[in-house]
């Protein structure tokens, strides 16, 4: 150990690990485990994307590029959100590309929080949210949907904005990681009129806006835009999780906060992985539709396997994660039930306290994996769930 590792900073020595991820390290050791943790497609990149990075390498595509991403990409970008969603930006001042949208979060907060401000968030919640609020001196402000189906509602909205003058944003997620629970244009209308009577900025994360099972996505930037920061990427929609490629879009004046902030940290992002997500964009712009096909199958079979195991969770609309309830008879400590659910019945989940503390009692399933895997899995925790 060094010596001089008492001199970090005080906000180093008061961050936390991201749960999610070290959760499933704590239980990766058990042997056999059907990993359902982490939200990792189990597809591949379509080949044709794949060739747009590898042409991208034969041209010598390997220099550094616009800091807010290649021209290109920004316009495959725009007009990716314009043609699905109906939203439109200028890509030459509206768009920045991150290395994926983890830095898009901490680009963003780390360009409009001050310490002291705070960030009202709906749980259950993406956690590297919370750990980013308060890496920043700001304060997350929680509000409890789970009595609600998962959905925020505005009531409940404002009513906290109304009790919180702090708040410098909310943050929105739909679909939503954890509970699968996706806006409908009704219901982000509704939060709409809300979010407009105040002066704080959405954030909307839209990552898994192509995994949509019951209704059309539908991006509350269409309705207020001059508020809104949106997040996208090719990540989940098109099986790209390495290539580590997000989509800030957001006003011009912010966008440039923004860039600065990206520009102390990435500098530029890597060439090839940018083409291929042009490929993306463009003749890849329908990819995801027959992933999220496949992703319906599972969540069907999960959800009636976890219902006839007894126990409860909303069926999911988006996304690819079942956010269930712990049976009563098992506490509510989710850590306890999520480590002796990996080391009994070798079945890997992330505990819903991980997600905020709405989440406390649930437990977290991806089903980003093969139908035989999720069969096997349900057949243990239909014994584990029995015995116990």
């Amino acid at each position: 150990m060094s010596k001089l590792i008492g001199k970090i900073s005080q906000k180093m020595k008061n961050s936390k690990p991201d749960q999610i991820l070290s959760f499933g390290a704590s239980i990766s050791h058990v042997e056999g485990l059907i990993p359902l943790t982490i939200g990792e497609p189990d597809f591949n990149t379509p080949t044709h994307i794949k060739q747009a990075a590898i042409d991208a390498i034969n041209d010598n595509q390997s220099h550094y590029t616009d800091s807010r991403g290649i021209e290109e990409l920004r316009k495959a970008a725009v007009d990716f959100v314009a043609r699905k969603y109906d939203i439109h930006y200028d890509a030459k001042s509206e768009v920045i590309i991150t290395v994926g949208v983890t830095e898009a979060i901490f680009d963003t907060l780390a360009a409009i929080l001050d310490p002291g401000n705070e960030v009202i968030i709906p749980t259950p919640a993406f956690s590297p949210y919370f750990n980013c609020v308060e890496f920043f001196g700001a304060q997350s402000v929680e509000i409890d949907t789970s009595k609600d189906g998962f959905v925020l509602t505005p009531k409940a909205l404002d009513e906290t904005l109304k009790n919180h003058p702090k708040a410098k944003a909310i943050i929105l997620n739909t679909p939503n990681n954890p509970s699968g629970v996706s806006y409908s244009e009704e219901e982000i209308k509704a939060l709409t009129d809300v979010i407009k009577k105040y002066d704080i900025f959405c954030i909307s994360d839209e990552i898994y806006s192509e995994l949509n099972y019951e209704h059309e996505h539908t991006s509350i930037a269409k309705y207020i835009s001059e508020q809104t920061i949106v997040y996208n990427g090719v990540s989940k929609s098109h099986a790209m999780t390495g290539w580590r490629i997000g989509v800030i879009y957001a006003p011009a004046d912010i966008i440039t906060v923004i860039k600065d902030v990206h520009e102390y940290t990435v500098s530029a992002l890597t060439a090839n992985a940018q083409f291929a997500a042009v490929e993306a964009f463009t003749n890849g712009r329908d990819d995801g539709v027959k992933m999220r096909e496949i992703y319906r199958i599972r969540r069907d079979l999960l959800h009636q396997g976890l219902t006839e195991a007894g126990i409860e969770s909303v069926k999911p609309s988006g996304a690819f994660y079942i956010f269930a309830k712990i049976p009563d008879r098992f506490g509510d400590d989710d850590f306890a039930f999520c480590r002796r659910l990996a080391t009994e019945a070798k079945v890997g989940s992330v505990p819903g306290s991980a997600f905020g503390k709405a989440g406390r009692g649930y437990f977290r399933l991806s089903y980003a994996t093969s139908e035989d895997n999720l069969k096997e899995a349900i057949r243990r925790i239909k014994k584990f769930v029995g015995e116990n």
